[in-house]
């Protein structure tokens, strides 16, 4: 049997390991915690890749930057002394309020639910934002059983949800030039 680079079959037995020698079942907390990061990455990449307009490309690729060293932290999560400790910082949770302040100046809170689907790339940020919802909840869990004590993961990722909400919307306006919800009701 040849060796693959894309494979090990370490996994085959329904456990992964940590970062570290520590080896866990694949539906423990923090492998949901992280893996559900991963997920959040591939829809932010989905939404950037979608036609979306270069501002919100731009912000989308910072974010993804980000989004690396917080899976190696919740990944690390639980461990003593971990050098990956920190990823976030509130630093990183001020950039995303500052952008969504920047964004709110020029886009109009719905009065209504929103309906995703007015545009490609603004269903792509919706489909983010639920993943990154999903990220948040899971990040607690791990925060309330004291395997993570940086809790600027979960403040980043409920800043993150809102600021997909906020592009999404310019998004949608951007593609229909009009506000969605007034789209909606045409």
């Amino acid at each position: 049997m040849s060796q693959s680079k894309f494979y090990t079959g370490r996994g085959d037995d329904g456990y992964t390991g940590l970062l570290g020698p520590e080896r866990v079942p694949k539906y423990d907390p923090r492998p949901e915690a992280y893996g559900t990061v991963d997920e959040a990455q591939a829809a932010l990449g989905l939404a950037r890749a979608s036609g979306c307009t270069q501002r919100t490309g731009q912000i989308l690729l910072e974010v993804q930057r980000h989004l690396h060293p917080m899976m190696a932290e919740l990944a690390a999560a639980g461990r003593a002394a971990s050098p990956f400790a920190g990823s976030m910082g509130a630093g990183h949770v001020e950039q995303l309020e500052a952008w969504i302040s920047e964004l709110e100046r020029e886009t109009t809170m719905p009065r209504e639910f929103v309906i995703p689907g007015d545009s490609t790339p603004g269903a792509a940020l919706h489909l983010a934002r639920t993943v990154t919802r999903r990220a948040e909840r899971l990040t607690i869990r791990l925060i309330h059983a004291e395997l993570l004590a940086n809790d600027q993961v979960a403040r980043y990722l409920n800043r993150l949800s809102s600021l997909l909400f906020v592009l999404a919307l310019f998004e949608d306006r951007a593609a229909t030039s009009q506000d969605p919800t007034l789209a909606a009701k045409e």
